[in-house]
């Protein structure tokens, strides 16, 4: 049964032009293509970049974030109660009126007191600027080195000046060593992203991030099956061009550095819109859609391919919504965090709490709302 789903899912009408087997692409006369073979070695080098980024934030990471000055701020912790945790941790972080009335009852607790410790508990699990620092460093870092090796790959290459080039001999295009080493790079760093999402920040477009990891897992895999080389390192340089002004301004916002970050911003909300809305539908998406029918008649990988891409455009300009969004914010002086994020909550001292009951409260010092966050 294994063989028969084998031989079904690597049959070679559903990945190759017509006329055309597995056996065409074999390394000979000069020729070398991709294996399927190559990928499994991803998965060992994710692991290796989830070791290396541990001791990446530990010895650059955590010393550039103090040198720019990232303080974590205070939170207060909870005072340990069971009925209320257990209710946190298996009900709701976010009590109504009368589930906290219905608390009050139970642990002899008044209500102020219980809403104040609920606000505690949430900013307990939210994680510090430290932490996020380090994570946008790491994923800055990565990208820049990625793009700065994309260039390299393409910038002597006649299909990164005119698109049609990507397909011409296709399939039989020899794979080349700095294309194999540029795959392999991105694909094992999307993988680590993949395997460190439940712990790293968690935001607000969790299930969209997944999406956009897997969805780019499949894409570099199914490419790299189908030999479609060239067209893949020009979707992966697009995309690491805006993702290094991304993480570099949410760098400056957990330093405080907020006139540098909203600079640098403003420079990333033009380069995103530019290559995700300009240059990856009306140049990459037009490229696999137009041009390979001049070479063979369309098969199964051609839909999936671009259909994959297509899925890939809908997140871009669900991401370009939240940006333009924020833009408009800043532009109107209104800008205070990220429609993503997860803002920590005002925190007040039991006398605030008591002056606020009785009209007399001033505004706590203990107040904290996240600094602006912005998206991987």
């Amino acid at each position: 049964m294994l063989q028969t789903l084998s031989d079904w899912f690597w049959w070679d009408h559903l990945w190759l032009p017509r006329n055309l087997t597995w056996a065409d692409l074999q390394d000979r006369e000069g020729y070398e293509y991709a294996k399927v073979s190559h990928l499994y070695i991803t998965v060992l080098y994710a692991a290796l970049l989830m070791m290396a980024r541990r001791v990446f934030e530990r010895l650059i990471a955590t010393p550039l974030a103090k040198f720019m000055g990232v303080k974590d701020q205070v939170r207060l912790k909870v005072t340990h109660n069971a009925v209320l945790e257990n209710f946190f941790v298996s009900i709701s972080k976010h009590p109504t009126r009368s589930q906290v009335e219905g608390l009050s009852q139970r642990s002899s607790w008044a209500v102020r007191p219980i809403e104040r410790w609920f606000r505690r508990r949430r900013n307990q699990d939210r994680p510090s600027l430290m932490k996020k620092f380090r994570e946008a460093c790491w994923r800055c870092t990565f990208y820049l080195l990625a793009f700065i090796g994309g260039m390299a790959v393409l910038i002597d290459k006649p299909w990164f000046y005119d698109t049609g080039e990507v397909w011409v001999g296709y399939p039989k295009q020899t794979l080349l060593p700095s294309q194999y080493w540029y795959y392999i790079a991105e694909l094992s760093f999307y993988w680590s992203l993949l395997f460190s999402i439940a712990s790293d920040v968690k935001r607000k477009d969790f299930q969209e991030q997944i999406i956009h990891h897997l969805a780019t897992i499949v894409l570099l895999s199914f490419s790299w099956c189908a030999n479609y080389i060239r067209v893949g390192t020009l979707v992966m340089a697009v995309h690491d061009s805006s993702d290094i002004l991304l993480e570099s301004a949410k760098m400056f916002n957990y330093a405080g550095w907020k006139s540098v970050c909203n600079s640098i911003f403003i420079v990333f909300a033009l380069v995103f819109i530019i290559t995700r809305l300009v240059i990856f539908p009306f140049w990459i998406i037009h490229c696999t859609w137009v041009y390979p029918v001049y070479h063979y008649r369309p098969f199964f990988g051609y839909y999936f391919f671009n259909v994959m891409l297509v899925v890939l455009q809908l997140l871009h300009l669900f991401w370009a919504y939240l940006i333009l969004q924020m833009v408009a914010k800043f532009l109107s002086s209104k800008l205070d965090g990220d429609d993503r994020s997860d803002q920590e909550e005002c925190d007040r001292s039991d006398d605030e709490d008591e002056g606020m009951k009785n009209g007399a409260g001033t505004k706590s010092n203990l107040s904290m709302i996240s600094r602006h966050r912005y998206r991987d």
